[in-house]
């Protein structure tokens, strides 16, 4: 058992030397051993009671000190993760004792750990949910808290040979650098060696048989033998380490094939110069090993810049802010970490600074940058009283902002929890596809078993080879990175385009979508009255008109005084101004007893009729100002369809969309605004629960319907549409219940994403018929003795690198385009007047 007896100075589950007084005592079957601290004798018991004592038997080498496990500092460390004040950070509070957490897990290195990671974690009494995005190696974790700690949960995948962190960007990109800078060196070595391997292997194939000494020959096979211990030893050290971790967990995972085949050719080559007889495989074993690591890289890069665009807008929010200490009694600032922020305090922002919270502008005037959050292309102008969203760019000047919301509970914390959910939870395709893998492996290993007895039989100087080639000719990694990488790269896509995917399953929906059923009001239009024209009735311009009402609307908190109220405008002496609900406002204005309101409550005043040529307006909102003498004016009101309405509905019906429209408003209203857009199915005065009836009528008719509102009251329907799209700036009951979110109001998107989630649905069709057909290939190619090893190494690799290259592609993919290929527009235009029934009054 090696280092296993107790009475040896060193520890014999790590080998390290046992400190004095050490008694960590471990029950193995046949002996009492002797660990040196309480990590090892946790981790040892662990191995034991799990049934795998054996290993102690069997191991070869000890464990390194850098890959041992957690001794007591740092299982003190993952204890500081369960402190409150720690966990508030990056820990989301659920019903109860539920909590979730985004974690980090270094050393990731194929789907293959995702799928042991996601077991092993899951099989942990207390946790809820585990779900891990193989591009950003990022896992969403929900656990009852009275039951299992987090650091629990982080030790228990320190045990598996991983590590997990809390999430964090900089950790994040520590960690990638780390990784990428071993990958380097691991493919650095194996580069080396293959090529010093090569040419001492390459004499041996030319020579003329005989001509070549015996010593000469078995010179360059001990010298080979030499450069090839660096390769197998620690450049291919990975394929064995997650071979082990899959066979320690009784499972079956893609760098099984491949530890066996290095493994036995190398085996076998060694047997070979220790008993002069038959051939040596290191060059094809270095080759395999360098082949096979290049694809890794490439592949690691490739998925990193698929997630770029996620993982940017985690790093928006600037580490320090600008705080005075006494605003606006003093003009002095102080640089606090962002993390130190509280509502209430007040910031200077600025220009070229990003915002390190939300907030409002106090004073200043400036514009922002919100792309990175909404995918707006414009700078928004801000001034005092305006919101400004945490992450964006403070373009021109100085602004001055009072904080109101910080750390998650900021608008961009909403965005990344909603993210990560969406990449941590898996399609059905998905699942599918890492069960399928799963399987795929184990029917390999059958199949190289019948390989190898079957050309024993018939060639068994063949045999041996061949069976390695089959072991690693095969690719389960393209079948597990068929659809996330083509996921991760269209989640990126839409990020940029201000429509964020927030479940897993919204993608592949969308792409099957067959019905289009929008909300009016806050969806297709602004949702809010307008100002459209003025129509002055006497000798009173339009301009002193619009400062009457203004002044008058100074004391309503109506949506029509929204409409008319100008707060930049210099307010009119006027007193004893009074409401009179659902009919208008009453009140002297310089001297003048003036009305505001329905043209009834204002005619009672002067006694007048109103214009036989306005009775034709009353399809907008007609709000009359008039006084003792008569109408001074009739303001015209409505709300606005978006700018890109009309070309977002036509677009979708050029991609073979049925379009519908459920409003709760009145029917004449809904019946105009169907006509503006070219929408033949409408319906208006709907409630809640009849836009509900009304959807699942067409999902019974076997329609796959997608949801577009914004309100509180859609929330419902939104929840039981296959797809659902929230508005950016609707409630956020309404963004809860939805699959995707419209940041930016451009429904012209809407159509790109239908477009990118159809291409999406394509690439990933493409990456698993590709995967399948390779290995059908392939796998019978190498079993019938046509594929060395060294060119199965070079298949396998390019196999993965073509799915990941093949799911990048949508991020180049062009979008924005209409039905004949011309670019879309989207700079905005004068919005079209939507025809509203006369409210009762302001």
């Amino acid at each position: 058992m090696g280092n296993g007896s107790h009475d040896m100075p060193t520890c014999f589950h790590c080998g390290n030397p046992l400190p004095p007084g050490a008694h960590y005592p471990v029950d193995l079957p046949d002996a009492r051993c002797n660990t040196c601290c309480h990590g090892c004798q946790a981790v040892a018991r662990m191995i034991v009671s799990s049934g795998n004592a054996a290993y102690y038997r069997h191991r070869t080498s000890l464990p390194s000190t850098a890959a041992a496990p957690a001794a007591d500092e740092i299982l003190q460390q993952l204890r500081l993760y369960d402190l409150p004040e720690i966990q508030q950070s990056f820990v989301k509070p659920g019903e109860g004792d539920l909590r979730e957490a985004a974690l980090i897990l270094e050393g990731i290195v194929c789907a293959a750990c995702i799928w042991l990671n996601e077991r092993h974690i899951a099989q942990l009494p207390g946790v809820v949910a585990v779900e891990i995005n193989f591009a950003t190696h990022r896992a969403r974790v929900r656990w009852d808290n009275s039951r299992i700690q987090l650091s629990d949960i982080l030790h228990a995948v320190r045990d598996i040979g991983y590590a997990a962190y809390p999430f964090d960007a900089d950790r994040q990109e520590d960690v990638f650098r780390r990784e990428r800078a071993a990958a380097q060196r691991r493919l650095a070595i194996a580069g080396l060696g293959m090529m010093q391997v090569m040419m001492y292997a390459i004499p041996s194939y030319l020579a003329d048989p005989g001509s070549m000494t015996w010593d000469i020959q078995a010179l360059m096979r001990w010298a080979s033998l030499m450069l090839t211990l660096p390769v197998v030893f620690y450049s291919a050290w990975p394929f064995f380490l997650g071979a082990w971790r899959d066979l320690k967990r009784r499972s079956l995972g893609m760098d099984v094939p491949v530890a066996l085949g290095v493994g036995a050719a190398f085996a076998a080559s060694v047997w070979a110069i220790l008993t002069h007889s038959g051939d040596v495989y290191f060059d094809s074993i270095t080759m395999f090993v360098f082949f096979l690591l290049s694809g890794r890289y490439l592949e690691m890069g490739a998925r990193r810049k698929s997630a770029a665009a996620l993982e940017t807008l985690a790093k928006l929010i600037p580490a320090v802010a600008n705080r005075y200490l006494d605003y606006p009694a003093q003009q002095e600032t102080q640089s606090v970490p962002v993390t130190r922020l509280a509502a209430g305090d007040t910031l200077l922002v600025k220009p070229g600074e990003a915002i390190p919270a939300d907030g409002i502008v106090l004073t200043g005037s400036s514009a922002a940058d919100e792309s990175l959050l909404t995918g707006e292309a414009h700078a928004l102008p801000k001034v005092a009283g305006d919101r400004l969203v945490g992450g964006a760019i403070n373009v021109t000047g100085p602004l001055v902002m009072r904080v109101e919301k910080t750390g998650a509970d900021t608008v961009l914390s909403g965005i990344l929890r909603l993210l990560d959910r969406a990449q941590a939870e898996k399609p059905r395709i998905a699942r599918l596809a890492d069960r399928f893998a799963a399987w795929f492996v184990l029917a390999l290993l059958l199949l190289a078993t019948g390989v190898a007895l079957g050309w024993y039989w018939v060639d068994p100087a063949r045999a041996f080879w061949i069976t390695v080639s089959v072991l690693v000719v095969s690719c389960p990694c393209a079948l597990g990175l068929a659809t996330p990488a083509a996921l991760t790269a269209a989640a990126g896509r839409l990020t940029g385009m201000g429509l964020l995917a927030t479940r897993g399953h919204a993608l592949e929906t969308l792409a099957r979508v067959t019905h289009i059923v929008f909300d009016k009001t806050g969806t297709l239009t602004y949702g809010r009255l307008t100002l459209l024209d003025t129509l002055p009735l006497g000798e009173t311009s339009a301009a002193r008109c619009r400062a009457l009402a203004s002044t008058l609307e100074s004391v309503s908190e109506h949506p029509i005084a929204h409409a008319l109220h100008d707060p930049d405008a210099p307010t009119l002496p006027g007193h004893s101004i009074t409401n009179v609900p659902g009919y208008g406002l009453d009140g002297i204005v310089e001297g003048r007893h003036l009305r505001l309101g329905r043209p009834d409550f204002v005619a009672q005043l002067h006694g007048r009729p109103l214009p036989l040529h306005l009775e034709l307006r009353d399809s907008l909102t007609m709000v009359a100002l008039g006084d003792e003498h008569g109408w001074l004016s009739i303001f015209l009101l409505g709300d606005q369809l978006r700018p890109d309405a009309v070309r977002a509905v036509a677009r979708l019906k050029k991609l073979g969309m049925e379009v519908s429209l459920l409003s709760g408003d009145g029917n004449a209203t809904v019946a105009h605004v169907a006509s503006q857009l070219g929408i033949e199915h409408y319906a208006g005065q709907l409630m809640p629960e009849d836009k509900l009836a009304r959807m699942r009528a067409l999902q019974s008719g076997g329609q796959i319907v997608a949801m577009l509102g914004d309100g509180v009251n859609d929330a419902p329907v939104l929840a039981a549409a296959q797809v659902s799209i929230a508005m950016g700036q609707g409630s956020d009951v309404a963004q809860a219940s939805a699959d995707m979110v419209m940041m930016n109001g451009q429904l012209e998107r809407l159509a790109d994403a239908m477009v990118l989630a159809r291409r999406t649905a394509a690439i990933i069709r493409q990456n698993l018929a590709w995967a399948v057909v390779y290995n059908l290939a392939a796998i019978p190619a190498a079993a019938l003795g046509f594929v060395t090893p060294w060119m199965a190494g070079i298949g396998m690799s390019l196999s993965s690198l073509l799915v990941v290259l093949n799911a990048l592609r949508l991020s180049r993919m062009r979008l924005g385009t209409g039905g004949n290929g011309a670019p879309v527009h989207t700079t905005a235009e004068a919005g079209t007047a939507v025809a509203v029934p006369a409210l009762e009054g302001p």
